[in-house]
């Protein structure tokens, strides 16, 4: 955790290693935090919470039961331990406070570093806007830059680093059901290990930046017909990996030293947006108007799974593909006619928006296999313990009571001179991070911003975003690219939007007054008894 403070105005930066944060754990820490001290002006526009997203964290923490489904079912001790851990980490961090200079340095990593690899070179190489590569050239279809900022006091005693590299915390692979920070955790030790000798107290952060379609992984094994890090042993691979990320964090550390500090003002903002129902603005949409999003859906490209997180066996997935491009054609041609002229329209736009995915999923509306009622579904419970477990959800009340993941969202921007961190509720794929972090600095050029980071997994959770050239392709991240084909558009849209108040003066802002959705005690799955 890392406190900044400048006159009246502080911002919170939380790295955690867990696979995200969600929007109950943030409202339950900032309440908390407003309740312990509520002179410090703590809220949800200037503490942001992000993860490093390990594969290999605890879960059942979340209070939308999609996220709860392997646990299964939210569990209350893990969901405290958090927000406790949280807020006491804040605390030791504000406590702890210090006047410092704060140094901003960037360094790609060299082409020969194995490092992280581009798991979906088909759908890269339908972006219209990039060098086409071969599956060989992987390691270079990613932004290889990593950010740093450094932390010194006045007397030129180190007190910590944060830093932002893009690739996926999956060196661990999914047999492992033990918890493991996984690279960037080995990366933090490392850094922290190395510094301790002389600074015992010195703080290493390695956080996310652009991981959608990044992998760690980049051989396969044939025996787990899966892909895995340097070594067969996945402890190893994650040593591995983090030991690169920690050296070249050190060797950009070492080269600012004495780089001018960072000068300028704090400033935050954050609002949160229904993701389900967002108007493109056409600049962002080739010049087309009246473009929207829809409510969340997963496609099977989703449930497939990546070669380094296999999901359901090949010819299932096939059948999958088949069986719902029937069923789709079957409820826009046949079954709308039964439908009012409204509701034919929106049927028709609903999949002309989610374009190419095969639905498998409509988790914003509450419908697998295009069933009205799951627990009337076709699809047996022994084909997969997920649909046992729905269907067993849908007889208790539970699948209609909430969604089944958040779609309203918020998106934050934070400004530290002329730094602008921007934190997304998703993971994002290298064009479309790309394209984000140019939108957004469009506008805070205006202010003096030089360098635009994508804080990924922060402040909530909702799956990917992929560029609309990329969803085509329906991968796995298209697959989970929830709110459509025009998820990335919509994105830029309002994240624009935020940007632009940051340009006016603070009495001029307008108020958030969306707020995400707030479940009752009763609302919330609790799992079964083993």
């Amino acid at each position: 955790v890392f406190v900044i403070a400048q006159g009246s105005q502080k911002i919170v930066l939380v790295i955690a290693e867990i696979c995200f944060y969600t929007i109950a754990l943030k409202e339950a820490v900032v309440k908390s935090l407003q309740a312990m001290y509520p002179e410090e002006s703590y809220s949800d526009a200037n503490v942001l919470l992000t993860a490093q997203h390990t594969h290999s964290g605890v879960g059942g923490y979340s209070h939308h039961i999609l996220y709860n489904l392997c646990i299964p079912g939210f569990q209350q001790q893990n969901f405290d331990t958090i927000v406790n851990g949280t807020v006491a980490a804040i605390v030791m961090a504000n406590n702890n406070r210090q006047t410092a200079a704060l140094r901003f340095g960037k360094a790609p990593f060299s082409p020969n570093k194995k490092v992280a690899f581009n798991r979906s070179m088909p759908a890269y190489n339908n972006n219209a806007d990039v060098e086409k590569l071969s599956d060989t050239q992987s390691h270079l279809a990613i932004d290889r830059q990593m950010k740093l900022l450094r932390f010194d006091n006045f007397d030129g005693k180190p007190i910590g680093q944060i830093n932002w590299f893009g690739v996926h915390t999956t060196s661990i692979s999914n047999d492992n059901h033990r918890i493991c920070s996984d690279n960037k955790g080995y990366a933090a030790a490392f850094f922290e290990a190395e510094m301790s000798e002389t600074y015992p107290n010195f703080i290493a952060a390695f956080a996310q930046d652009v991981a959608g379609d990044v992998t760690p992984n980049y051989k396969w094994d044939n025996n787990k017909k899966w892909m895995r890090g340097k070594y067969k042993d996945d402890f190893k691979s994650a040593a591995y990996n983090g030991r690169l990320q920690y050296k070249h964090a050190k060797k950009i550390w070492d080269t600012i030293k004495d780089v001018a500090p960072q000068q300028g003002e704090i400033d935050y903002a954050l609002q949160f947006v229904d993701f389900s129902r967002v108007d493109i603005a056409p600049q962002f949409a080739a010049g087309k108007e009246g473009l929207h999003t829809v409510a969340a859906a997963q496609g099977t490209a989703f449930f497939r799974g990546t070669k380094e997180g296999p999901g359901m066996p090949y010819v299932l997935g096939l059948l999958s593909h088949y069986l719902l491009s029937g069923i789709a054609w079957y409820e826009k041609v046949w079954l709308n006619r039964r439908k009012t002229a409204d509701e034919q329209l929106a049927v028709l736009r609903k999949h002309a928006l989610h374009g190419n995915k095969t639905l498998f999923m409509e988790s914003g509306i509450g419908r697998i296999w295009f069933a009205p009622y799951i627990g009337k579904l076709l699809m047996p419970g022994f084909v997969d313990k997920n649909i046992a477990y729905f269907k067993r959800l849908a007889r208790e009340g539970f699948t209609q009571r909430t969604p089944w993941i958040p779609q309203v969202l918020p998106i934050q921007i934070i400004i530290l001179g002329d730094i602008a961190l921007l934190g997304i509720a998703a993971e994002i794929t290298s064009v479309a991070g790309k394209r984000l972090q140019e939108s957004v600095l469009e506008v805070l050029q205006k202010r003096g911003i030089q360098h635009v980071i994508i804080n990924s997994y922060s402040n909530g959770y909702h799956g990917y975003i992929t560029t609309p050239e990329e969803y085509d392709v329906q991968l796995y991240e298209g697959g989970h690219t929830v709110f459509g084909r025009y998820t990335l558009p919509a994105y830029q849209t309002k994240c624009v939007e935020l940007a632009k108040t940051l340009l006016l003066p603070v009495h001029e802002r307008p108020t958030d007054l969306l707020r995400p959705d707030v479940f009752s005690k009763d609302e919330i799955w609790y799992g079964w008894d083993k």
